[in-house]
């Protein structure tokens, strides 16, 4: 049986989910998008490093996360300072 995760309801994300700039969690830490394809999405881990974070080109590597990695992403929510 094949699963589509770009499909999934419950838990995880879609690809429409994500956009440019945002930050989600997956089991592996905290990430960052750094661009959105037409079936994957890039994105940097965070890091406190002063100017690690700016970019592109950026000083950490950029990760390809697929419809198969989405339903493990969760959505972070910005607090307000």
């Amino acid at each position: 049986m094949s699963i589509n995760f770009m499909e999934m309801e419950e838990g995880g994300m879609k690809h429409s989910d994500f956009e440019i700039g945002m930050n989600f969690t997956t089991a592996m830490g905290r990430w960052h998008v750094t661009d959105i394809g037409t079936r994957v999405v890039v994105a940097i881990p965070e890091t406190k490093e002063e100017g690690w974070m700016n970019g592109p080109p950026y000083a950490v590597v950029e990760v390809v996360f697929d419809e198969n990695d989405f339903a493990g992403c969760e959505r972070l929510l910005e607090v307000p300072a």
